[in-house]
């Protein structure tokens, strides 16, 4: 779901890509997306183009032909960084984890430690194929003790849970606007480290793409040379700037405990419906639930008829996990306590029909006790705080 405030934004008239007004915009998003990343990098953008886009920007990049690039797949776009690192000439070094399951920390070190020299470490923070949350912090000092790059994909993770560019010691790291910030999708959020912008200029061959080539680009968002590169999308930049103040309005820590809150409810309903978690407990998305299916369910018919009938679509599984798994988003504006009421009321009438049988109502009742205890805890929490003074 989109705020209406981003989508009067969008409906703004439209200025010159050149004009100042619009330069004051790009320079205004620009410290919202450093705040936003956590990181002081100069080169800290919006690329015109989705998600993939910021991916195939910091993979074209780079990646030169012979480069070594550790990848950890674990997942759909896990899998897509290793294929765009072999059709830049890259050499994927894949670690491979089962779906499901985080990269292990282990095997990381290993590769960086044995073998051809590493250019970088490529890893997905939130995998939206399969709900898993990979930790990042011990990554970043890992890649820095052995002289590589650090890549995080961070779609699913941006303005959702806690990511610190710089503390993390991440060189690139993109992301989406339809995810997590709540803003119609056509731009990836991008930051670059000073190591990542010194090793692109350092390359021995072009950046083969024009459009996503760092160095050109940089020239349109500087502050000091502002040369036309491409037509920038004004209305999706209107539409980024809202949906940045909108999150900058409500915090970072309320907004991420806001996902915590609704995840875990929604996973309290669905479990007394025989749907269970894919991920282990502490490599959870808040902001994207992948459950296991019950036994013998029709899934992509109980998919087609909440669409039909309630206006809900469920993500299916994909690759391996096709017909095994369901993937529910409860992303920035569409994580409310609404939203995990409806769905649980949907689906228990949907599966009744389908002639499962559960309690009726159990599904809401688990839900409203999962809120109730994540309150309680919330109020012990702040009276110890009080009383210790913190």
């Amino acid at each position: 779901m989109v705020h209406p405030r981003v989508l009067r934004a969008m409906a703004s008239p439209l200025i010159g890509h050149l004009d100042p007004r619009f330069l004051e915009l790009m320079d205004i998003i620009q410290e919202q997306l450093r705040w936003l990343f956590h990181t002081r990098n100069a080169f800290t953008i919006a690329v015109s183009g989705t998600g993939s886009a910021g991916m195939e920007t910091v993979i074209a990049n780079l990646v030169e032909p012979g480069d070594s690039i550790i990848v950890g797949v674990n997942g759909v776009f896990g899998e897509r960084i290793a294929t765009m690192i072999q059709r830049c000439g890259g050499q994927p070094i894949r670690i491979d984890a089962p779906w499901g399951s985080p990269i292990a920390l282990e095997h990381i070190e290993y590769h960086l430690t044995h073998g051809a020299p590493i250019k970088a470490l490529a890893i997905v923070h939130a995998e939206t194929s399969t709900g898993v949350l990979q930790p990042l912090a011990e990554l970043g000092r890992l890649c820095r003790a052995h002289d590589a790059l650090f890549i995080v994909d961070a779609v699913t993770s941006l303005g959702g849970i806690p990511l610190d560019v710089d503390a993390w010691h991440i060189d690139a790291c993109y992301s989406a606007t339809q995810k997590c910030l709540s803003c119609p999708p056509g731009l990836a959020p991008l930051t670059l480290s000073d190591r990542a912008l010194a090793a692109i200029r350092s390359r021995t061959t072009p950046c083969h793409s024009w459009y996503l080539d760092c160095l050109l680009v940089a020239d349109y968002w500087a502050d000091s040379k502002r040369t036309y590169h491409h037509t920038a999308p004004i209305s999706m930049l209107y539409a980024l700037c809202e949906a940045l103040c909108l999150i900058q309005e409500e915090g970072l820590e309320a907004r991420f405990a806001r996902h915590r809150r609704h995840s875990m409810a929604l996973l309290a309903g669905l479990e007394t419906l025989g749907f269970h978690p894919l991920p282990p407990t502490d490599y959870r998305l808040p902001s994207l639930t992948c459950v296991q299916l019950p036994p013998n369910l029709d899934e992509q018919r109980i998919r087609q008829q909440l669409l039909e009938e309630y206006g809900i679509e469920i993500g299916a599984g994909l690759g391996p996990l096709s017909g095994k798994v369901w993937r529910i988003g409860l992303m920035g504006e569409s994580s409310r306590i609404e939203y995990v009421f409806t769905l649980l009321l949907a689906l228990e009438e949907v599966l009744s029909q389908a002639g499962v049988k559960y309690r009726p109502g159990e599904a809401i009742l688990a839900a409203a006790q999962g809120y109730q205890r994540l309150i309680a805890t919330d109020y012990l929490r702040d009276s110890e705080n009080l009383q210790t003074g913190i």
